[in-house]
């Protein structure tokens, strides 16, 4: 599964982004655990959270529909704007002030990627690709 293991690898880094700066945030505001009211550790605890709750579901509909036969041209478009919506996101939620223009980009990029990896599955399970 080359496409899928790629944007996995791609993806990486920015979990370990978001993760490392929650771990600073927890520092600066000694709140060892949840967020202490602390509006930049809620912010990047969502960051990260947001982050966890979309890329892995987007990641196995790429897996499957790439084990069921889909080709490179179909996935890699998918990884690309998952990863561009995942960086945007992430970047727009943590800055201060908020930039929402990267939030809604990303998250409509996530949702994109997320429903052409729904549609590759579906492509996948019924006519096939090959």
């Amino acid at each position: 599964m080359p496409a899928t293991a790629l944007w996995a690898a791609m993806l990486a880094p920015v979990c370990l982004w978001l993760s490392i700066r929650v771990i600073g945030q927890r520092r600066r505001a000694q709140v060892p655990i949840g967020t202490g009211g602390d509006a930049a550790l809620q912010r990047a605890v969502r960051a990260q959270a947001n982050f966890v709750e979309y890329v892995p579901f987007a990641l196995l509909l790429m897996a499957l529909a790439e084990a069921g036969g889909a080709p490179g041209w179909a996935l890699y478009p998918l990884g690309a704007l998952l990863f561009a919506g995942r960086v945007a996101h992430g970047w727009g939620i943590v800055r201060t002030p908020e930039d929402f223009r990267f939030r809604i980009f990303g998250m409509m990029a996530t949702f994109g990627a997320i429903g052409g990896g729904t549609l590759a599955c579906l492509v996948a399970g019924t006519i096939g690709w090959r």
